[in-house]
């Protein structure tokens, strides 16, 4: 894991660049981290980008007490990650075992906080491993139903065009990472996803 250091460290220095204590914790790989309007966008939730590029849902897990932990005002976190895991050739029970880690990991340290898994995207650069996309995906939707605290945000279907396969505009050319149009669907997937899961749990 060695080779995340210079992501890690400048993850770390994000928190001290912040005017506020932070309740929105965005973690994963570089489809969080490359997300330059993410602060603007949920600037209601006090977020804080937690993304290191290249980073796995093996690596979220293991550096997850290093970064995410000296966040003590955490009220949710949104998690995207395990794309980059099978584009590394493990399989998807591996993403979906790694996501479970990752989980307890949470509420270990933050108590029950929401959580919010965004499903693994339909990549136009991945499309040949979409059976591995689906199934990871369904295995971890599945145990985000096991559990009011999780919450799994489909962005799957909104991101293939009529003819079911990846929408060029909601990416950049090299096929995997977002466009701005991408991130606007993730945007409002997300802003949609938190108001009717914690507004109906208000008392």
């Amino acid at each position: 894991m060695i080779w995340y250091e210079d992501e890690v460290i400048r993850v770390e220095q994000e928190l001290s660049r912040l005017a506020y204590e932070p309740e929105t914790l965005f973690y994963g790989s570089s489809s969080i981290t490359l997300w330059n309007t993410l602060y603007s966008d949920f600037r209601a939730y006090h977020p804080i980008n937690l993304g290191f590029g290249g980073s796995t849902i093996a690596a979220c897990s293991w550096f997850f007490d290093r970064i995410a932990g000296p966040i003590l005002s955490a009220k949710r976190i949104v998690i995207y990650a395990g794309d980059n895991d099978l584009g590394d050739g493990r399989n998807p029970e591996e993403v979906y075992l790694f996501y479970k880690l990752l989980i307890e990991q949470i509420w270990k340290k933050f108590g029950g906080i929401p959580c919010y898994f965004i499903s693994i995207k339909p990549s136009i650069q991945r499309w040949d491993m979409i059976g591995k996309i689906k199934t990871a995906n369904r295995l971890i939707r599945e145990e985000t139903l096991t559990d009011t605290r999780q919450t799994y945000i489909d962005i799957f279907p909104l991101m293939l065009d009529k003819q079911g396969i990846p929408s060029r505009v909601l990416f950049e050319p090299d096929g995997l990472h977002l466009s701005h149009a991408g991130y606007q669907v993730w945007k409002e997937a997300i802003h949609l996803h938190i108001e009717m899961n914690e507004t109906s749990k208000q008392p």
